[in-house]
């Protein structure tokens, strides 16, 4: 299972990497696991600013939707448009190709309530 050192992670199984201002969201190799062949993402609050834990989209796979949340309090900027055509990138490299929004956290964004690598790890 790949776990990468440079991310934080949610206890729902959210990936978060800062990249400058912004941040890049995905789920975790575990969660794509877990759901099976990803159908269809769906990602309404392009725009929205939301709070950590808030659903910011959905995940779809044959038999279930799962909800995606939100690791930290901020702006979505814009979702993934390559998984319009082929969501399953989320199942293939759910950390790099497969990722879902780019965010703006917010002023305030509490990234030491999210998880390292080792806590993560522990959690699944």
């Amino acid at each position: 299972m790949n776990i990468p050192q440079d991310l934080k992670y949610t206890s729902e199984h959210e990936w978060i990497r800062m990249d400058g201002d912004v941040a890049y969201v995905g789920i975790t190799d575990y969660a794509q696991e877990q759901l099976g062949d990803i159908v269809f993402v769906d990602i309404p609050t392009v725009g929205e600013t939301l709070n950590a834990g808030e659903v910011f989209g959905t995940i779809e796979v044959v038999k279930t939707i799962s909800d995606i949340f939100l690791p930290v309090s901020g702006e979505v900027l814009e979702q993934n448009e390559e998984l319009v055509d082929n969501p399953a990138l989320v199942n293939q490299d759910p950390y790099g190709k497969g990722w879902l929004i780019k965010m703006k956290p917010a002023a305030d964004a509490d990234m030491s309530v999210l998880l390292d690598a080792a806590a993560y790890k522990a959690v699944i």
